[in-house]
């Protein structure tokens, strides 16, 4: 599942810029599609642009019925109905979203056979002092097993010792949920963490579920920003 929206407080219609011909929604299903890691893959989206701009292009979407604050309270609504057991979540602003990375999301549930995984994530880890201290790159801290204990927004953890060998974790917005944990999710409250951070993957941390943390090498270029566009569009060359 792919959510989309076609507003963006920092780059409004982000979704529909060109990126080397094709716009960066439409980048991002085929790229998701090529992993041929799904039986199905889906655009869910509360946009008629959006919506259009995929099956125009031969690719499947789903309309949202209700208006939502969340990617997840997008998908929970749209795979209700549906017979699965894993959902995975593609950040529309993701077009070099790859295999590799995907997999590595999905064997952690292969791996689970007492189903005491409720999502599992990536991160990447970062060094760069400008990006570790960006309110747009989202890090994650994790325990010994790399369950996530905390995202945020600001540097975590806080540099007081910076000869103590911290590593930093940028956190990829790629997701793979077990469908009960999607539908909870979708009908438990927000508390003030999550409100305050505006990172919804703190819902899951303040009920108790367990985020397992793949670490990954693969960065790409979310694009957030017409300056990640450019990014994206040389990278793409």
């Amino acid at each position: 599942m792919i959510p989309a929206r076609y507003s963006a407080s920092r780059f409004p219609a982000k979704l529909m810029q060109d990126l080397a011909g094709k716009t960066v929604i439409l980048r991002t299903y085929e790229a998701t599609v090529a992993t041929q890691l799904f039986d199905e893959v889906y655009v869910v989206t509360d946009s008629d642009i959006i919506y259009n701009e995929i099956v125009s292009h031969g690719g499947k979407a789903i309309m949202s019925q209700k208006e939502h604050q969340s990617g997840s309270d997008r998908i929970a609504e749209a795979v209700a109905d549906l017979d699965v057991d894993i959902v995975v979540n593609v950040q529309g602003d993701e077009p070099f979203t790859e295999r590799g990375s995907l997999q590595k999301v999905i064997e952690v549930f292969k791996e689970d056979p007492n189903k005491d995984i409720d999502l599992a994530s990536l991160m990447v880890e970062i060094k760069d002092w400008d990006e570790i201290s960006n309110p747009n790159t989202v890090k994650v801290i994790v325990d010994q097993q790399n369950f996530a204990l905390y995202f945020s927004r600001s540097p975590i953890p806080y540099p007081r010792d910076k000869e103590a060998g911290a590593r930093y974790f940028k956190h990829k917005g790629i997701y793979a949920f077990r469908k009960q944990a999607l539908l909870d999710f979708y009908e438990l409250p927000m508390q003030f963490l999550e409100a305050t951070e505006k990172i919804e993957c703190i819902r899951y941390l303040e009920y108790g579920k367990k985020i397992k943390m793949v670490e990954t090498n693969v960065e790409g270029v979310e694009i957030d920003t017409p300056e990640d566009l450019e990014r994206a569009k040389q990278l793409w060359k």
